[in-house]
């Protein structure tokens, strides 16, 4: 049985070092940011595009009504918003990374993609408020005076982006196979966590 695992995450709470230890231990390749580079040159997209995609989410009515705005399709003729085309070009990185059977997906919705992947183990990692804050200042290097605001910030554009696209709720536990409070574990604690759940799996 192959090694699949996707972490969604808030922000500060460490989802990104935890993935990346998580990918270390298991001896599997790490996606996160160049999921955007592999989406850019199989859709022809621009990097950064897709990469503000799911930060222009800050709204969920603003970014429900540009998805509304269509854009022909120039093979098919299809009506299809930028918005969608941005979701489905890392739809099918990851979908592809998926049929591979190994790997550690960091956001993206991928546990969403990959709902129907048998051996995929689907994380959701949380902390509590004033670690992540902590976090956030220290290792992420964020501005003490607009942390808080920054944290609100990026959760809500990730909870509207993966709502609008998956129609399920972003960190509803039915959703995950782990839910993970970093607060309580730290990063090292949580990847082994992680780790002895996919082993548990093989057995």
């Amino acid at each position: 049985m192959g090694k699949l695992v996707t972490i969604s995450r808030e922000y500060g709470s460490g989802g990104r070092v935890i993935g990346k230890l998580v990918a270390e231990k298991l001896g599997v390749p790490l996606y996160d940011r160049d999921i955007i580079q592999m989406a850019a040159e199989e859709s022809g997209l621009s990097p950064e595009i897709i990469e503000s995609a799911e930060l222009q989410a800050k709204s969920s009515f603003s970014y429900t009504l540009s998805s509304a705005v269509s854009l022909g399709d120039g093979l098919t003729g299809e009506a299809i918003s930028m918005n969608e085309k941005l979701f489905l070009a890392q739809f099918d990185v990851i979908a592809e990374i998926g049929e591979r059977g190994e790997g550690v997906i960091v956001g993206r919705c991928a546990d969403y993609v990959l709902r129907d992947v048998k051996n995929a183990v689907n994380v959701f990692v949380y902390g509590e408020h004033d670690d992540k804050v902590a976090r956030c200042v220290k290792e992420y290097g964020d501005d003490p005076a607009s942390v808080e605001k920054k944290m609100e910030t990026y959760d809500k554009s990730r909870r509207n982006y993966y709502n609008y696209h998956t129609s399920r709720k972003w960190g509803k536990y039915g959703n995950y196979d782990l839910m993970i409070n970093s607060s309580l574990v730290g990063e090292e604690g949580a990847c082994r966590v992680i780790c002895d759940y996919v082993d548990a799996l093989k057995k």
